[in-house]
Formats: C-alpha cells, structure tokens, sequence
C-alpha cells in the first residue's frame, strides 16, 4: 500500500520554478534556491578570473561574483538591455549573481511533465540540465545550480 501513496505523492509533485531566457531558449532553476532578481547594475572586473565571471558587485554591503550564464553556456556574449537581470542564487552556501537575457515569470508545474534530456541534444556540457520540461507550447531546460559550476570554478570565484 505505501508504494502506490508515493507513487501518487510522485505524480502530484509540483515544481516551482523561475524561468528566464537567453537567446531564445526558456530555463527555469528551483525558486528555493533564488534569493532576488536584480536589474543590471555596474560590474567591478576581477582580474585573472575565469572568462565567463563577468566580475563582482556590492549588493547591500556584500560582495558577490556575477557570472553571464550565456558565457557559461558557451554563447556569445551579446550587449546588455533593458531586461537583462541579475538572478542571486544560493549555491552550496555561496550566494552568487547570473546574468540572464531577461526572467519571464514563476512557473508551478508537475514533475510528470518533465523527463531527461535525449542524450543527442545534449551538445553544451549537459551535467547542469536536470530535465526538459514539456509545457503546452513551448520546451523549458530546468538547470541544475549545484552543478552549473565545477568545484574548482567555484572556488576561483568565492
């Protein structure tokens, strides 16, 4: 009996995510782990770091790394605009800015809709993407923020 109540519990899971773009691609990473979204503000560059931290900000007295996520994907880095953003995450106890294209909005889906990513698809280095999501219209890459950056990236820029 109390396998088919997690199964149940399983199916009925919801994700609450905040989704956001670059380029035209839709990612969504867990709002447990997102502390704010900030508009773009000036950048302090930090000497010999690695080429996808775009530097460090002071966000209320605290001096935090930036990293453009589009350069940590492995796009071109492109001019900011408008609605770029600044997403500060918690990871592993560190807290951390992305910079991302623009975030659309908080998403609550179920879990059954998401599944792996097919392994052919996987061209960027894919140990961050946890699953797609299949929403009505459109396909959402759910990033996995542990694993965005590698043990020694993390260090270099705490």
């Amino acid at each position: 009996m109390s396998g088919e109540t997690k199964n149940i519990n399983e199916a009925n899971e919801i994700l609450q995510l905040v989704s956001f773009k670059i380029g035209n691609e839709e990612f969504g990473v867990d709002i447990l782990k997102v502390q704010e979204i900030n508009k773009m503000v000036e950048i302090t560059k930090m000497p010999n770091s690695p080429h996808f931290v775009e530097g460090v900000i002071n966000l209320r007295g605290k001096v935090i790394p930036v990293v453009d996520l589009r350069k940590r994907l492995g796009l071109n880095a492109v001019e900011k605009t408008k609605d770029t953003r600044i997403i500060i995450v918690e990871v592993e106890g560190k807290i951390i800015g992305f910079i991302v294209d623009s975030v659309s909005e908080v998403l609550r889906i179920p879990a059954n809709i998401t599944e792996a990513p097919p392994e052919i698809a996987t061209g960027i280095n894919s140990d961050f993407i946890m699953s797609v999501g299949k929403l009505e219209d459109r396909l959402l890459i759910l990033i996995d923020l542990n694993k965005i950056l590698s043990l020694d990236e993390k260090n270099s820029i705490s």
